[in-house]
């Protein structure tokens, strides 16, 4: 099948909202693109990629990719529109022997600057987790953006990260800094060890993107270096803006509550160090609900608490045996 992402990048968009309506450029692309399918005329497909597709993805390429595609699944039968994410598009596409999941990619002059193909499964959207989970960090941190309205939790309008958290590490002064907050140094989440919440399996993980200079935001790979946490249950832990080169597990590698991940950074859509922590469905964010996240056993504002979802302006910490 084809796994292809073109140069210009297929993101994770951390800070979009999701659409259900189906935009007409999309709808005229996706038919088009099935049609010449169909029709064998892979040449009309290319002939609708951006200059940078068709640099990185020529006919002589993308030809035998198609016909291997065809051999193996037949014709599209169907495409149907699920969501829309920016400039990209997901489709259920159904073939005469199979199913695959479409992302497209359309550049402001409707071109096709990004096309992934890939196995579809439409999981079951989850309330909350049913895992028992315990906060990722040693030590009193702040939520900075966290609960269920977009004045707690500006989240909120992103379907995969509706319930997301963004936690950081103040001072008595109220500053998450200290001297003039110029260098990631100088933040006090920054370098900060991260523990898995829960047992699972490492899903993903990327560990190559550069901190940023605070205030400079890379929205290149948005979450920057991540790691992702498949539960028992079926829930995916997503933990985004690690340090770069600080990750100590591995994808595929199976970790148990409190196991060393990573270094709090500033790598990703982040404008200072902090930690982004969110509980979600399926793996791909694209195709992502999110879910709430409540603590076993957590310190909230002093207070002992137990199952409970913090909320902007909690001052949080591990309950230690």
């Amino acid at each position: 099948m084809i796994r292809y992402i073109s140069v210009l990048p297929f993101l994770f968009v951390f800070n979009s909202v999701f659409s259900q309506v189906e935009k007409d450029n999309f709808k005229l692309a996706s038919n088009k693109f099935a049609a010449f399918f169909n029709e064998n005329k892979y040449d009309s497909i290319v002939a609708m990629f951006s200059p940078e597709m068709k640099t990185a993805l020529p006919i002589e390429k993308f030809t035998p990719l198609c016909a291997g595609l065809k051999n193996q699944l037949g014709s599209i039968r169907k495409t149907r529109f699920v969501r829309l994410q920016q400039t990209t598009a997901f489709y259920e596409t159904i073939f005469d022997k199979g199913v695959l999941g479409m992302n497209m990619v359309l550049n402001n002059r409707n071109e096709i600057a990004g096309l992934l193909l890939k196995p579809y499964t439409e999981a079951k959207a989850i309330e909350r987790n049913s895992t028992p989970m315990f906060l990722p960090f040693k030590g009193v941190w702040t939520v900075f953006w966290g609960g269920d309205t977009k004045e707690q939790n500006y989240h909120v309008e992103s379907l995969a990260q509706k319930n997301a958290f963004d936690i950081m590490v103040y001072d008595e002064r109220g500053s998450t800094h200290k001297g003039n907050g110029l260098i990631n140094e100088d933040y006090y989440a920054f370098g900060k060890e991260l523990f898995a919440p829960c047992d699972g399996e490492v899903v993903l993980v990327v560990d190559g993107v550069k901190d940023n200079v605070p205030g400079i935001l890379n929205p290149i790979y948005i979450p920057g270096n991540t790691v992702v946490i498949k539960t028992s249950k079926g829930e995916y832990v997503f933990f985004a803006h690690f340090k770069q080169h600080s990750i100590v597990v591995k994808q595929g590698q199976q970790v148990k509550t409190g196991e060393l991940l990573g270094l709090c950074g500033n790598s990703g859509n982040s404008s200072e160090p902090h930690l982004h922590f969110h509980l979600q469905n399926v793996e791909d964010m694209i195709l992502a609900t999110g879910a709430k996240c409540f603590f076993d056993k957590i310190k909230v504002n002093g207070v002992l608490r137990s199952d409970y979802s913090p909320v902007k302006g909690d001052k949080i910490e591990t309950v230690r045996e």
